[in-house]
C-alpha cells in the first residue's frame, strides 16, 4: 500500500496543474461505471445482504452517489475559481489584493462502510476528484462482493495512481489509517473512528469523520401523528435500520405516546403487509449482526421495556430463505441502563420516550454524545426554534427524516462524537482542498508608510495609537 501512495504522490506531483477538465474526466468514468454496472452492483449488494431490495439498493446505493458525482461535473469550474477576499483598510485601497486559491491536497484515503459500500465509496469521490486529488480506498470486508466488484471495476477504468482499491479484514484496514496520506476520510461506528483518528494522527493526517450516533426525533404537541409515524417507517425500514441518519429513538408528548405507536404499527402494516419473503424489506447484514439487535431486545424486557414486534402476516423470521430479516420492533419507555438507549442501533428497532415539556427532550438530548442527525416535527414556530437553537447536531430535517443528507448544497457531517468535518457540494470540494491564502502587496511601500521601518519613530506610534484602542 505505502508504494502505491508514493507513487500516486509523485503522479500528483509530476502532473503540476489539475485541470478542470481532467477533473471532469475522472467525475465522468465513476458515473459511467455506476450506470454501465448498476445490475452488477445491485446482485453483489443482494449477495453481501443475504436479501436487498432492487429497488432500495438502486435509490441509495446508485441514485445517491449519482446525483453527487453528476452536481460536482456541472459545477467544478465555478468551484476551481480564486476566490477574492477583502483586505484590511487601507490596503485595498492603495492597490493590494487577495484571494483564496483551493489546492487539491494530493491523494486522499477513504474507508468506506458496509451499510452503503458503494453510495460511500463513490458519493464521496465528486469532492475528491472535483479538487483535483487521487484516490487509495479501503472498502468493508463485511461486504466482500461488493468490495471486490469495486476493485475490478476501478482497476478497469482508473490508472493504478489514479484510483487504487484495498481489500481484506481489519489488519488491512489498520495498516491503510496508518498510511501519511494528505486527507483520510471514514465512515462508519464512533469506535473505530477513534482509532482511525489516532492513527492518523502519527503522520499528521488532516481527517474527516463520519461517525453516525444516536439521531433523536421530537415530535411537538402540534405534529400530525399519522405524518410522523410515516416518515419515520420509510427511512427507519428503507434498509432495515442500516443507516446512519436512521431515526435511533422518539421523543412524543406523554399523552400522545400509544397514539403514536398505535400509527408506527399502521404504517408498517400499510408498507410492509409481509415482510420475511417481501422483497422490498432488507435483511440485516449477518446473523451475527441480528443476534446483536435480538440481545438488545432482551436486555430491554429483562429491565422492564414493553417490546412490541410489528408483524403483520405473524411470519417465522427463523432462517431459511428469510435470511437474516427481522421485524420491527418498538421499545416503550426505555431506560438509560439498557443497551438500546446506549449503542446506535443499526436495525429495525426503534426506541420511544414520552415527555411532558419539549425541555425534557432538549435536556436529555444535550446530557448525551451530539447526534450526526436531529429530526423535529411539529407547527409551533417558537417551539422548533427552541429545539433549532438549544440542541447541537450535525445536521437537521424539519417535518421528515434524513433529507438534509440528499441536498447537494448543504454539507453533510456530524459534530463530536457524529463526525468531524463535511462533504456534499463545494463543501466537499473545499473539504478536500488546501485553501492557500495569496496577498498581493500594493506598489507603496507599506511597512514604510505605517512605520515598520527601523529605526521605529513616530510614524509606528501614531499607528499603533490608532489601531490600540477599543
Amino acid at each position: 500500500m505505502l508504494s502505491v501512495l508514493r507513487r500516486q504522490k509523485q503522479a500528483y506531483l509530476d502532473e503540476g496543474e489539475v485541470t478542470a477538465a481532467t477533473r471532469i474526466d475522472r467525475i465522468t468514468r465513476a458515473i459511467t461505471l455506476l450506470v454501465d454496472h448498476e445490475d452488477a452492483f445491485v446482485d453483489a449488494l443482494a449477495r453481501d445482504f443475504g436479501h436487498r431490495s432492487r429497488d432500495v439498493s438502486r435509490v441509495v446505493d446508485i441514485m445517491t452517489p449519482l446525483v453527487s458525482l453528476k452536481h460536482a461535473k456541472k459545477h467544478v469550474h465555478r468551484w476551481m475559481k480564486p476566490e477574492r477576499r477583502k483586505l484590511d483598510f487601507p490596503l485595498g485601497l492603495l492597490g493590494a489584493k487577495a484571494h483564496v486559491r483551493y489546492q487539491p491536497k494530493g491523494v486522499v484515503g477513504v474507508i468506506s462502510p458496509w451499510n452503503l459500500p458503494v453510495a460511500l465509496t463513490f458519493g464521496p469521490l465528486a469532492g475528491v476528484f472535483g479538487a483535483g486529488n487521487r484516490v487509495m480506498i479501503k472498502p468493508s470486508e463485511f461486504t466482500p462482493a461488493t468490495a471486490a466488484l469495486m476493485a475490478r471495476l476501478f482497476a478497469a477504468a482508473y490508472d493504478e495512481t489514479e484510483v487504487a482499491v484495498f481489500t481484506g479484514g481489519p489488519d488491512v484496514g489498520e495498516a491503510f489509517s496508518r498510511l501519511p496520506f494528505d486527507h483520510l476520510l471514514f465512515t462508519g461506528s464512533t469506535a473505530v473512528g477513534r482509532r482511525v483518528m489516532q492513527a492518523a494522527a502519527e503522520n499528521l493526517v488532516p481527517v474527516t469523520l463520519e461517525m453516525g450516533g444516536k439521531s433523536p426525533v421530537i415530535v411537538g404537541h402540534g405534529a400530525d401523528v399519522k405524518q410522523v409515524a410515516e416518515s419515520l417507517i420509510i427511512t427507519k425500514l428503507v434498509n432495515a435500520g442500516q443507516l446512519c441518519l436512521a431515526p435511533d429513538f422518539i421523543f412524543v408528548p406523554e399523552d400522545r405516546k400509544q397514539e403514536l405507536v398505535g400509527a408506527l404499527e399502521a404504517a408498517t402494516v400499510e408498507m410492509y403487509p409481509t415482510m420475511r419473503d417481501n422483497p422490498d424489506y432488507c435483511a440485516v447484514i449477518s446473523e451475527e449482526h441480528r443476534a446483536r439487535l435480538q440481545s438488545h431486545l432482551e436486555n430491554a424486557k429483562a429491565l422492564g421495556a414493553q417490546v412490541r414486534t410489528v408483524n403483520p402476516s405473524g411470519e417465522d423470521f427463523n432462517g431459511g430463505a428469510a435470511g437474516a430479516k427481522m421485524p420491527l420492533s418498538i421499545v416503550i419507555e426505555p431506560t438509560d441502563d439498557m443497551d438500546v438507549m446506549q449503542d446506535e442501533i443499526f436495525g429495525p428497532v426503534l426506541p420511544i420516550k414520552g415527555y411532558r415539556d419539549v425541555g425534557e427532550a432538549i435536556t436529555y438530548i444535550n446530557a448525551h454524545a451530539r447526534p450526526l442527525g436531529l429530526y423535529y416535527f411539529g407547527t409551533d414556530p417558537r417551539e422548533e426554534e427552541r429545539v433549532m437553537v438549544e440542541t447541537t447536531s450535525g445536521g437537521v430535517t424539519l417535518n421528515d427524516v434524513g433529507f438534509h443528507f440528499l441536498q447537494e448544497g448543504l454539507p453533510f457531517g456530524g459534530v463530536g462524537a457524529s463526525g468531524i468535518g463535511g462533504y456534499h457540494g463545494i463543501d466537499g470540494f473545499k473539504e478536500f482542498s488546501h485553501a492557500k491564502a495569496v496577498y498581493r502587496q500594493a506598489k507603496v511601500n507599506i511597512a514604510r508608510l505605517i512605520g515598520l521601518k527601523p529605526p521605529y519613530g513616530k510614524k509606528l506610534e501614531k499607528t499603533l495609537d490608532r489601531e490600540i484602542k477599543k
